[in-house]
């Protein structure tokens, strides 16, 4: 890899090996790490354009390629039932430096993938620091890239630079979405009191992986009453009508949807035992899954908040177990801005205005690290499909990949488009209908079962144009 910690000329940054042009990826977040390795991989020279850390973000703490700003999981590795295990095996299977990299930074987290966010972060930079075609520009794109990048992919995620986001608003014409994503505390393992709290996972499925930490009725409700009632981030009067995800929703915002929101959401309590009180089963449950390798930090499992940070140290630490709990980092919250990609971009994430760009990761509005990594994975595989003069073939939409790619550039419904993650509803449908039709997880398995041996199909084709 040919750095550059510094500003670099971008005409210069536009010059490339001799016969192929480099393709510039402005991003250095999942999907454009992602995409910059299949660029490489493909032979296609790339500039890799990250801003940070000259130009910090509002949730990053560092330069790193690949941070992971919230949580440290990948969510399920399930590749029979679970969609997102799913895409995580096609991924693997077409080479994806991110899936690579989590692999081999996993940390236990019963049937999940979840990494050592700093090990997998190093890993992704090593990575590409090992191919020589990949050059990182330590620079902020402040604008519309220069008319001389012809291919352009650009993955700046939810975080996108206020320039950079208001030149591609004044380009489409279309105002940017956004939402806010909140991020949940990480504690220190040795400031918790495990005379109250346990290690299992839900229904014993894996490892006991997780520090679980009970809570009876009373302390349930009083905790809700806390929650209510304490002090929270005040909104800008422009970001008062912003909505949130409802997959990463504050813990603050469930419980007043309801006082018994939060014991059927991430606290609930089914399938877990407590070994110092047996006979007394838990009203609620918070549960703590580790962070890092060393297993020296741990995560709280669906607690984003927006809580002003003594409240979120006062609080919390009325839960049992947690009474001088220490944290590593608190809550927090950021904006997130994406794009109406239904309407802007076409089948290969180009932008339909102007085909030279093309966009990828969570500013196209699909949600999730490994969602975000995998369109960087596609972009950059359209893009290098394109620098060698061949047509660009996207995946089934049978594939996890695929399904996913479907619904962001054409499948939703444009004037109600929202971040996705993805799952099997996006999947064209399978097996018969009436009695006849397969149901719950025999449906999964044979969705699952499809969708690989189309992806094998589709990554055969692929080599034999190659």
């Amino acid at each position: 890899m040919k750095a550059a910690n510094h500003p670099v000329n971008l005409t210069d940054a536009a010059n490339g090996s001799p016969g192929i042009a480099p393709i510039h990826v402005v991003g250095g977040g999942l999907a454009g790490s992602e995409a910059a390795w299949q660029l490489a991989r493909a032979g296609v020279p790339v500039v890799l354009h990250e801003m940070r850390p000259h130009r910090p973000t509002g949730a990053h703490v560092g330069g790193g390629l690949a941070e992971l700003v919230c949580s440290n999981s990948f969510r399920s590795d399930d590749a029979e039932t679970n969609a997102v295990g799913l895409l995580h095996e096609e991924m693997r299977r077409a080479g994806s430096l991110v899936l690579g990299a989590g692999d081999a930074n996993r940390v236990p987290a019963g049937g999940a993938l979840a990494v050592d966010r700093e090990g997998f972060s190093k890993a992704v930079e090593a990575a590409l620091e090992a191919e020589a075609l990949v050059t990182v520009a330590r620079q902020e794109i402040a604008g519309l890239p220069p008319p001389q990048w012809d291919s352009t992919i650009i993955a700046t995620g939810p975080l996108t630079s206020p320039d950079l986001a208001s030149a591609i608003a004044a380009l489409t014409g279309e105002d940017a979405l956004a939402f806010f994503d909140a991020i949940a505390p990480i504690v220190h393992r040795d400031s918790i009191d495990f005379s109250k709290t346990w290690f299992q996972s839900r229904y014993d499925k894996g490892d006991a992986d997780y520090i679980n930490c009970p809570l009876d009725s009373d302390q349930y409700h009083a905790f809700i009453e806390d929650l209510l009632a304490a002090d929270k981030v005040e909104f800008h009067e422009w970001e008062a009508s912003t909505p949130y995800f409802e997959g990463c929703l504050p813990i603050e915002v469930m419980a007043a949807r309801g006082p018994k929101t939060l014991a059927y959401g991430p606290m609930k309590p089914v399938g877990l035992t407590n070994p110092h009180a047996p006979e007394n089963k838990p009203h609620a449950v918070v549960q703590l899954r580790q962070d890092n390798a060393l297993g020296t930090l741990y995560n709280m499992v669906g607690f984003q908040t927006k809580l002003k940070h003594g409240e979120q140290k006062r609080i919390l630490r009325t839960i049992p177990g947690l009474e001088g709990a220490e944290f590593a980092r608190l809550g927090g919250l950021h904006r997130n801005t994406f794009m109406n990609s239904p309407r802007l971009l076409d089948g290969t994430l180009r932008l339909k205005c102007q085909g030279r760009l093309r966009f990828a990761g969570q500013i196209t509005g699909c949600e999730g690290y490994v969602e975000s990594a995998a369109m960087g994975l596609l972009a950059g595989r359209f893009a290098a499909a394109e620098r060698h003069g061949r047509t660009p073939l996207p995946p089934p939409a049978t594939t996890a990949m695929g399904a996913l790619l479907a619904h962001i550039t054409g499948g939703a419904e444009a004037e109600t488009f929202q971040p996705m993650n993805v799952n099997f509803g996006l999947f064209p449908p399978i097996g018969g209908t009436g009695k006849g039709r397969l149901r719950g997880g025999d449906r999964k398995k044979a969705l699952s079962a499809r969708a690989l041996a189309d992806l094998d199909a589709w990554l055969g084709r692929r080599r034999a144009a190659e």
